[in-house]
C-alpha cells in the first residue's frame, strides 16, 4: 500500500509462494510504456478475437450472477466489473498480478510493470488510506517512491486466477525492515488486459476480510468495492466520475461517494487522509 513502517508511504501485503508469470509482463529492462498487451485469446473470446465489439460485457438482463460477481448495465459504459469475463489466459493475469507486486520489490526489476489502464485505481481498506493510487503515472510513480523511501520485498506470494472478476487474488507478505506485512489484494481488468482497479486488504486477525471457508471472496456479497464502481464492466474499463451512473451509484453507496470524492481531488484527499490518521496506522494493519 501508499504508506509503510517508517511512517513514509509505501506498498502492501499477504502469504504464501506464487504461481509463474507466462512472459505476458513487462521482461526486465522494459519500461511501462513498453508494456505491449497480448492479444485477445480467441479459445476464450472468439468473439472479441474476431471483431471486437464495443463492449466485452455479458449478454443478458439488467443484473446477472457471474461467480462471484454482480453484473448490472451490461453492454454499457455503466457496466459493472462482474459483466466482463476473461479474454486472456489464467497465465496472463496471474502474471500481471506478479508484475503489480515486482514494482514495490526491491530485488525485482523496477522497470518490471503490469499493463495499468489509464484511470487505474487502487483502494486500501482500514486501517490504511483508502484511495492510494488513482491513474496510470501516479502508479508507476509511487512505486519508484516507495522502492527508494521505504524499500521493501514481496518474496511470499500465492496469486491466482478466477474466472469471475476480480481475475487475480493474491495474499502475500512483503518484508519491511519492521518485519512483514500480509495482505489480501485483488485485481481486475478490461478486455484489453489492462489492470483497472486495485483493492486491498489486511489480511490480519479482525482486519481479514476472508473467511476459513470462503479463503479468496468467491462466496455472492462478499463486500468489494471493485464490483459496485460503475464503468469497470464496459470493454475498456474506464471510470467517469462525472457521469450519471457514478452519481445514481454514489448516492447509493456511502463507499462508492467516497471513491468519488477522493477521486476527483486524490492527492489532496490522500494528504488529509495521512495527516488525520494515528501514528501506528501501518504497524496495526500489518500485525506488529
Amino acid at each position: 500500500m501508499f504508506c509503510a513502517a517508517s511512517g513514509a508511504c509505501s506498498s502492501e501485503a499477504s502469504t504464501t509462494t506464487s504461481a509463474s508469470a507466462s512472459g505476458d509482463i513487462a521482461p526486465s529492462g522494459s519500461s511501462a510504456e513498453d508494456v505491449k498487451l497480448p492479444p485477445i485469446d480467441a479459445d476464450l473470446r472468439p468473439d472479441l478475437a474476431a471483431d471486437p465489439p464495443d463492449s466485452g460485457a455479458v449478454e443478458g438482463g439488467e443484473t446477472t450472477e457471474t461467480g462471484g460477481g454482480t453484473c448490472s448495465e451490461p453492454g454499457t459504459p455503466a457496466a459493472s466489473a462482474g459483466c466482463l469475463v476473461p479474454t486472456h489466459s489464467a497465465d496472463y493475469y496471474v502474471g500481471q498480478a506478479l508484475a503489480y507486486f515486482d514494482t514495490l520489490d526491491v530485488d525485482a526489476p523496477a522497470t518490471n510493470v503490469p499493463a495499468y489502464s489509464e484511470l487505474v485505481a487502487r483502494w486500501e481498506w482500514p486501517p490504511w488510506l483508502l484511495l492510494t493510487g488513482y491513474g496510470k503515472q501516479v502508479m508507476i510513480d509511487t512505486a519508484a517512491i516507495l522502492r527508494q523511501g521505504d524499500p521493501s520485498t514481496v518474496p511470499t506470494r500465492d496469486c491466482r486466477y478466477f474466472k469471475a472478476q476480480p481475475f487475480a487474488r493474491c495474499r502475500v507478505s512483503f518484508l519491511y525492515a519492521g518485519g512483514s506485512c500480509p495482505i489480501y489484494e485483488e485485481f481486475v481488468f478490461n478486455d484489453a488486459g489492462e489492470m483497472t482497479f486495485i483493492e486491498a486488504w489486511s489480511d490480519v486477525g479482525d482486519l481479514r476480510p476472508t473467511s476459513p471457508d470462503d479463503p479468496w471472496a468467491e462466496a455472492a456479497g462478499f463486500a468489494r468495492l471493485s464490483t459496485k464502481i460503475p464503468g469497470l464492466g464496459f470493454a475498456d474499463g474506464q471510470i467517469d466520475l462525472d457521469g450519471a451512473a457514478m452519481t445514481a451509484a454514489a448516492d447509493a453507496d456511502k463507499d462508492v461517494r467516497d471513491f468519488v470524492v477522493r477521486a476527483h481531488d486524490f492527492w489532496g484527499t490522500w494528504l488529509a487522509e495521512y495527516n488525520g490518521a494515528d501514528d501506528g496506522f501501518f504497524a496495526r494493519g500489518c500485525g506488529w
